[in-house]
């Protein structure tokens, strides 16, 4: 089985197996008591601390654990809201944030606080001028991801920064996908990561709070972790996620040039070889091992089985794989096709070999899961040179199909009215327009969902 999912969770280091097995003997007791033992576990876990610091660059009493990234960054974004409470009660996001940043806003939202969410280019990137428009005397926080976690976009984060530091406003930057990479660049104010994104144990974050951030932790708190992580430490872990952190540095730079090369193959290779294929994401600007595409006409859940039995774990941002039948707020924000979309996310070491048995696989999977549709026959009625196709109550990638099946049926210049109630359509036909060639002319309210225009160009 070829596990090709790393950006989720990527497989456990052997240095953090090790250090993991290692630090079990030793790492049990209270780090708080002052006999052997409790010696033996401080002494532990201060050198965990002092290694993570190294490794992102700050002071080791600016660095606590959280038992997940995910809590890191609610600890983060909830602690530095509050402590600048006095200056305001307005925060921004990028509109691509992880789900853990964009739940804090909501719950920030919802106590009567106001979010503004930058909006980012076709290929996932904010404008560091969307920052600065959106900064108010009133701000008292903003936050920015390194890079994006469903299709691999660095963000301009040195430069967002010094925005913000020069407008008084602390930025928090959620480096979850890249701090296994290198330390993130520019003048931060706090940080967020998550071990098992480089190959530590699951269950241990890391929060940094650099020195002169206003910050006043939330809920109950405790003596641990400077009063921001409440509980015990989980020590055998953290030792294990610093030392596969230290691990995967060491070789960073030689192995991201040999991911770059593969997933630049991927990138060039998915067109040629699947037909009607849209690769999202910046082309240069991006971390060294996530490649992401959308194949249309494909619902993705179907195709993520069809490659699993192939012997391929990957992931998707498709509609058709959420229960909510919304396409990833990623993708969305994009304005790229949501449809079909398929994220190889490398692991480190991952043989070219299994990368080469993929895109010889993955033709036939696209193939397959396409005729299996069967794309069928759609509701139609002719009204002078117009169209309309009755998609109503069928998923995606159904009223896509349905509308590239009968987009040469009407003159050039006659449209296709396609009627749809899955909220996939507002993003994917579209996205289908661009790569067909033909023009969206926009949306209309129906008696039933909306009415997408598709005006016939050729």
């Amino acid at each position: 089985m070829a596990y090709f999912d790393a950006a989720s969770a990527a497989p456990l280091h052997p240095v953090a197996r090790q250090a993991l097995l290692a630090s079990l003997d030793d790492g049990w007791a209270d780090p708080a008591r002052l006999y052997r033992e409790g010696r033996k576990a401080r002494m532990l876990l201060d050198a965990a601390r002092e290694a993570a610091a190294e490794a992102v660059g700050c002071r080791a009493d600016e660095m606590v654990f959280t038992p997940s990234g995910t809590r890191a960054v609610h600890t983060g974004v909830a602690g530095a809201l509050a402590g600048r409470r006095r200056t305001g009660r307005h925060l921004i996001v990028s509109a691509v944030e992880h789900s853990s940043v964009l739940h804090s806003a909501e719950v920030f939202e919802a106590a009567g606080g106001t979010v503004d969410r930058v909006a980012v280019d076709r290929g996932g990137a904010v404008d560091a001028a969307g920052y600065s428009a959106a900064l108010r005397a009133d701000t008292a926080l903003a936050v920015l991801q390194s890079a994006n976690h469903e299709v691999g976009t660095v963000q301009p984060v040195a430069e967002v920064a010094g925005i913000c530091r020069a407008a008084g406003v602390p930025l928090l930057v959620d480096a979850a996908q890249s701090l296994g990479w290198g330390p993130v660049e520019g003048d931060w104010s706090l940080l967020t990561a998550s071990a098992h994104k480089w190959g530590g144990p699951s269950g241990v974050g890391l929060l940094v709070v650099r020195k002169g951030v206003r910050f006043a932790a939330q809920g109950p708190v405790d003596e641990r972790e400077s009063g921001r992580a409440a509980g015990f430490e989980n020590i055998p872990a953290i030792v294990a996620a610093v030392a596969s952190l230290r691990a995967v540095r060491a070789d960073a730079d030689q192995e991201a040039v040999r991911l770059r090369e593969l997933t630049a193959r991927i990138r060039a290779r998915v067109p040629e070889l699947v037909p009607d294929v849209e690769v999202v994401g910046d082309a240069e600007r991006r971390l060294p091992g996530i490649v992401t595409f959308s194949c249309l006409y494909v619902d993705g859940e179907a195709l993520l089985h069809e490659l699993d039995r192939a012997g391929f774990s990957v992931s998707s941002g498709s509609s058709c794989t959420s229960s909510t039948l919304t396409p990833s707020h990623v993708l969305r924000a994009m304005g790229v096709l949501s449809e079909g979309n398929v994220r190889v996310s490398l692991p480190r070491r991952v043989a070219e070999a299994d990368v080469e048995r993929f895109l010889e696989v993955l033709p036939g999977a696209v193939a397959s899961v396409r005729e299996k549709l069967g794309a069928p026959a759609p509701a139609t009625r002719v009204r002078s040179a117009e169209l309309v196709v009755d998609s109503l109550g069928k998923r995606c990638p159904i009223p896509v199909i349905e509308l590239a099946k009968v987009i040469g049926e009407v003159p050039v210049g006659g449209t296709v009215r396609v009627l749809s109630d899955d909220e996939a359509a507002r993003l994917d036909i579209p996205a289908w327009c661009e790569m067909r060639g033909q023009e969206y002319v926009g949306e209309e309210p129906a008696e039933r969902g909306t009415a997408y225009l598709v005006r016939r160009l050729g």
